[in-house]
């Protein structure tokens, strides 16, 4: 039987990183299905890529970077900024666009999980948790190293390809969606005004 660090870390490698990225891929479905570039449009792709940042730097530096007080520290401030930003999209988009309750859905696991993800850390880096506020047996550290002992190769290509293909790129295309039919909105806007002022 493996020991308990062990299968916490496997259970947040290979079951909450994946299924965050589902939930990220649904909603992601769901706003093209609601025709998001038509009604919240280009400000809420904005928020949505915000989460992606505020959510993929911790992820990032957790799998590469040895997790101290500094790494700690920086998940714990990049989860309150994205629960923060999550409720500012949904405050902005629930009067410009059906939110139904499978987006909801949705909404919960992408919340709750990163809550989750950083919950797990931060007991598995208990000492260097405690460090931050002066506590416990450690002394805080605030190093950037590379971890001694890196996650397998084939792993951290797998994700990184993962999160490129189904978060970021599919985010990218709401994006320029959003922009495209603003544009395009414009230009039928300024149409009959050149054509009254000629």
């Amino acid at each position: 039987m493996p020991d308990p660090v062990t299968l916490v870390r496997s259970y947040l490698l290979y079951f909450v990183l994946p299924l965050w990225l589902l939930a990220g891929l649904t909603d992601y479905i769901l706003h093209k299905r609601t025709k998001i570039e038509h009604n919240a449009g280009t400000k809420e792709s904005v928020l949505h890529l915000l989460q992606l940042g505020e959510a993929g730097v911790p992820v990032v530096l957790g799998l590469l970077l040895e997790i101290n007080a500094l790494i700690l520290l920086v998940m714990l401030i990049a989860l309150i900024l994205h629960e923060a930003t999550a409720l500012w999209d949904v405050t902005y988009a629930h009067t410009r666009r059906y939110i139904g309750p499978l987006e909801q859905h949705a909404h919960s696991f992408m919340e709750v999980l990163p809550i989750m993800a950083v919950s797990f850390v931060t007991v598995l880096y208990w000492s260097q948790f405690l460090a931050l506020f002066g506590l416990g047996p450690e002394t805080a550290r605030f190093e950037i190293r590379m971890k001694s002992d890196p996650l397998p190769l084939g792993y951290l290509v797998a994700l990184f390809a993962s999160i490129g293909l189904f978060i970021v790129l599919p985010y990218g295309e709401e994006l320029w969606r959003c922009i495209a039919a603003a544009r395009r909105a414009r230009t039928r806007e300024l149409g009959p005004r050149t054509r009254r002022a000629a």
